[in-house]
């Protein structure tokens, strides 16, 4: 399941969410229960390996 990243700008903790994709844009209260949020852009991380060579520059 997608974990999404939140900030509180009452006590401006940053804290994580575990939901489905189809409830990404949902609000989320912070574990100190405030319910001013805002759902922070996330990098997605992509890892593996290829066989194939570097473009060259």
């Amino acid at each position: 399941m997608p974990r999404y990243e939140f900030r509180c700008r009452t006590c401006d903790d940053t804290f994580e969410v575990s939901r489905p994709m189809a409830e990404s844009s949902a609000p989320a209260d912070c574990p100190a229960g405030h319910a001013d949020t805002v759902k922070l852009l996330s990098a997605v991380a992509v890892g593996g390996t290829s066989s194939a060579p570097a473009p060259a520059m």
